[in-house]
């Protein structure tokens, strides 16, 4: 165990394999069950890490594919690493860039899911190889190769406290042969990205990323060759399923293949009533843009449900946002003030939203703590 990082599960429930647990990094401890705030730059669209932090956002995703594109990689190594460059505190969580060049290679996620992401797309920027990928910046149109070794050492630069291995992401649609050839590749390249952060951990830890699609097999070949190596912990990705019913029994059969003692996170899921599902199954943390992105489109998360303030219902009400909130916006601000902001097209109006919104997440994972201690999940 390492002294920098482990992981403590506190309680067990009885009822379901929900846990809650005590994830201990350099920058401070994670509590799980816990959401994960995708800062994508380093900083939650229309929210400032000051006041992230204010609001016990305990851990935040930060994306390596777009921070080594601007500022650089090499940028944020000088100003002292991403927790100076970006003011933050508490701990962070990078990714490989993996997923953003499966994105330029297949298109997005509900491209693929709708049976178009078999085929690279015409325009396609990225070339996957067995040495990694190659593909063009979409900044100024810069070749630029992405292998295990370089995505591992812009995370070292980086300095964040868990790091992932460059994965590759094939899409939904695929053939079981060819889904095989890219489970094995990724195994080859964590193993490789492994390699290089043992010979110079600087107190990061790793997780690894298990793959396999739907496919029990693929998902049980990938468990038992990734749960071998000195990982810290294990990410689940790859595609999880074309609806949340999938997700789920794969879920049920992968976790139970993970170690007890070692954290888990769910790539990319956090939506709601995915989180409702998941917590059960002992998921530990997992991370979505959804609350972000929600907030933005003016959809705000409240006790009673998902108000969309942009309503004409909420033009006279000057009640505040959700009773039972006692963040910023809620003691501050009326939804008809909101709905104002909304339909002026103000800025602060994402702000606003964007913080009760966080705020709400991390209420809601407390609440789940809470439910998980007391026997009631």
């Amino acid at each position: 165990m390492n002294s920098y990082f482990y992981f403590e599960i506190i309680h067990q429930s009885k009822k379901s394999k929900a846990r809650v647990g005590k994830i201990h990094t350099p920058h401070g401890t994670i509590e799980t069950p816990s959401f994960v705030a995708v800062g994508t730059n380093g900083v939650l669209k229309a929210l400032d890490n000051k006041t992230l932090e204010t609001l016990n956002q305990q851990l935040m995703f930060c994306n390596t594919y777009h921070l080594i594109l601007h500022p650089g990689s090499d940028v944020v190594a000088h100003a002292g690493g991403l927790h100076k460059f970006i003011n933050r505190t508490s701990p962070i969580i990078t990714d490989s860039g993996g997923f953003q060049v499966f994105s330029l290679a297949y298109g997005g996620v509900a491209s693929e899911l709708k049976s178009k992401g078999t085929k690279q797309q015409k325009n396609s920027v990225a070339k996957i190889t067995e040495e990694g990928v190659t593909f063009r910046s979409y900044r100024n149109g810069d070749a630029i190769k992405l292998t295990p070794e370089s995505s591992v050492l812009a995370q070292k630069q980086l300095g964040a406290d868990i790091i992932i291995p460059l994965d590759e992401l094939p899409p939904y649609h695929i053939d079981a042969k060819t889904l095989k050839k890219s489970l094995d590749r990724t195994h080859r390249w964590e193993k490789r990205s492994l390699d290089v952060h043992l010979a110079n951990k600087q107190q990061q830890a790793m997780y690894a990323v298990i793959h396999g699609g739907i496919s029990p097999e693929l998902r049980k070949v990938s468990c038992q060759t990734l749960t071998k190596l000195d990982f810290d912990g294990f990410a689940i990705g790859g595609s999880v399923g074309k609806n949340r019913t999938e997700m789920i029994e794969m879920l049920k059969f992968t976790v139970p293949q993970l170690p007890e003692n070692k954290p888990n996170h769910l790539l990319g899921i956090a939506d709601l009533p995915s989180i409702e599902g998941i917590i059960p199954l002992g998921i530990d943390t997992f991370d979505s843009s959804h609350p972000t992105k929600c907030a933005r489109h003016g959809h705000l998360f409240t006790s009673l449900g998902v108000k969309k303030i942009e309503q004409a219902q909420w033009k006279y009400n000057f009640e505040t946002i959700d009773p039972a909130c006692d963040c910023f916006t809620c003691k501050n601000y009326t939804n008809s003030f909101l709905h104002h902001l909304f339909k002026a097209k103000e800025a602060a109006g994402h702000t606003l939203a964007t913080i009760h919104n966080i705020a709400y997440m991390n209420n809601l994972m407390k609440k789940y703590r809470e439910k998980i201690m007391s026997g009631d999940l």
